[in-house]
């Protein structure tokens, strides 16, 4: 599943290719995608400019003329950008635009959302209205507070979007590594020091892989030619019996919040 690293990367090559590129129709082939009104996208939607493209956690935000476009990726959502090639199946959104362009928006498992909203209205609505702000952004305050009063696993607390955004699986195990913070952890026995140094730690680890262009993994493979390499700075993800990178001991794999999650048992107690 692409995380914030993967879907900023994304954004960053699309708004290269499409800044101010015209939208002059939209094919919709799965109409489920789209969770707003149908007919007022498709009829609003054309011949609006994409002005730029934004990211809020693991959204991409599409900044047209009069509206926005909101879109997560969900598991295995990509984005092609083509000329006149073809329709794959698994292609469901096909914007054509101007320069003989068209962004093609392709996922297999059809898991992915699209929300079309108005310019000036789309953060006080759903599904940006009940964000969490990013480990970067995040009041050490409000982020104690909210973890103190759950009895949930650190770990499910790290992945839950409302409480803070962008973080993933692959991330939160990083994050959690860093930190030296098992991920069975009650999140209300968290210290105030360690809320700190894991809203510290999941900044130190997000920034890494969105300088490496993000992770590759048999999971999730970008599109436009974009690969990331935060793989190889992996410390504990995907490393099950491996020797850990601090004392050596073999990494494990448990299951935590539903999740396949790697953990050493000698630095992560």
């Amino acid at each position: 599943m692409p995380e914030l690293p993967e879907v900023e990367t994304v954004r960053r090559t699309l708004l290269l290719k499409l800044k101010d590129k015209k939208i002059l129709n939209v094919d919709v082939l799965y109409t489920n995608i789209i969770k707003t009104d149908l007919n007022t996208f498709k009829r609003n939607v054309v011949n609006q400019t994409i002005k730029d493209i934004q990211r809020m956690g693991k959204y991409l935000i599409f900044i047209l003329d009069q509206d926005v476009m909101i879109m997560h990726l969900r598991m295995e959502g990509k984005f092609f950008i083509k000329t006149k090639e073809a329709i794959d199946k698994h292609e469901h959104i096909i914007f054509n635009l101007s320069d003989h362009l068209s962004l093609r928006y392709h996922d297999v498992r059809k898991f992915g959302t699209l929300h079309f909203l108005p310019k000036d209205q789309y953060l006080s609505l759903y599904p940006l209205n009940k964000l969490g702000l990013e480990p970067k952004d995040k009041d050490i305050v409000e982020f104690y507070k909210q973890i103190h009063h759950t009895h949930r696993p650190i770990k499910a607390v790290l992945l839950d979007q409302n409480i803070i955004s962008g973080l993933g699986n692959i991330y939160v195990d990083e994050t959690l590594f860093l930190a030296k913070i098992h991920p069975t952890k009650i999140a209300s026995k968290v210290t105030k020091k360690q809320a700190q140094l894991l809203l510290e730690s999941a900044t130190k680890v997000l920034d890494k892989a969105v300088e490496l262009g993000g992770t590759t993994i048999r999971s999730y493979t970008s599109s436009l030619g974009v690969h990331g390499r935060f793989q190889n700075e992996l410390n504990v993800h995907t490393k099950q019996g491996q020797p850990c990178p601090i004392c050596g001991k073999d990494i494990i794999k448990i299951k935590v919040a539903g999740r396949g999650s790697y953990v050493c048992p000698n630095c992560q107690k």
